[in-house]
Formats: C-alpha cells, sequence, structure tokens
C-alpha cells in the first residue's frame, strides 16, 4: 500500500524534533541537500502534521517520513535513501535495493527508531518528552 498525502510541492522531510540523533540527522541533511528543494520539518511542530492528513503521529514516532512533492510517502530507511539520492554522493545509498541488504538496513532503522531516546537521550525539556522513556 502507498501512502499518499497533500501534495506539498516538494519533498518534506518529516523528523522526531525531540530525538537527538534525528536533529542532528536534519541538520546534516539540511547541508548535504542544501538549497535542493527539500524541506525539513519536525512532526512535533504545531501544525506540521495538520499539513499531511493520514500520516499520523504513531507513523511519525516509528520512522522518519519524506512526503514526496507528488504527496507520496516513504518511510525509515527508504526515505532516508529517497531523500540523499538527489547528492552526488546520495546515489551510493541506492545499493539499499539490493536483496538482502534492503531487509538489514530496515531492520537497523527499526532498531534504532525504537531505542532512539535511550541511546542519546531528549532533545526537549517539557514534561510531556517523558513519553518517550515508557
Amino acid at each position: 500500500m502507498v501512502l499518499k498525502t497533500t501534495p506539498p510541492g516538494n519533498d518534506v522531510i518529516l523528523y522526531d524534533g525531540h530525538c537527538r540523533i534525528c536533529s542532528g540527522a536534519a541538520r546534516e541533511f539540511q547541508r548535504m541537500l542544501g538549497g535542493r528543494g527539500t524541506q525539513l520539518r519536525s512532526f512535533r511542530d504545531e501544525g506540521v502534521l495538520e499539513a499531511f492528513p493520514g500520516i499520523s503521529a504513531e507513523r511519525c514516532e516509528n520512522a522518519m517520513q519524506l512526503v514526496q512533492a507528488d504527496g507520496r510517502v516513504l518511510e525509515g530507511a527508504e526515505a532516508i535513501v529517497r531523500a540523499l539520492g538527489r547528492h552526488p554522493l546520495g546515489r551510493l545509498l541506492y545499493v539499499y535495493y539490493v536483496p538482502g541488504l534492503r531487509q538489514l538496513s530496515d531492520v537497523l532503522y527499526r532498531v534504532l527508531a525504537r531505542y532512539r531516546f535511550k541511546i542519546a537521550g531528549r532533545a526537549c525539556s517539557d514534561a510531556g518528552c517523558a513519553v518517550h522513556f515508557k
């Protein structure tokens, strides 16, 4: 099943702004992609998810989301590959599609995503962040 949402007209990466790993990755994506038309937004910011019907907070909790310009949504390791694929060195990431590597990459991504707060802590200070350590 291909998830689709409101086409934003340019690629948008939805990441977890309360996660130090995710925020660091977003800064690195910004540096690598520069002005290549990809916008980075924390799904936790007010109004962000409302702009993309069909993408739930739960999906975003589990994996980074790449909303492509046409509204198609990719997530997790594949979202990283596609987002960075526009960068000259990013094309090397397409080895992700080699049978076996994709499955391994997806498993590693899910493990990192699940334990990201235990690995690197949180990048927020409000009481609402306590939910990350359940």
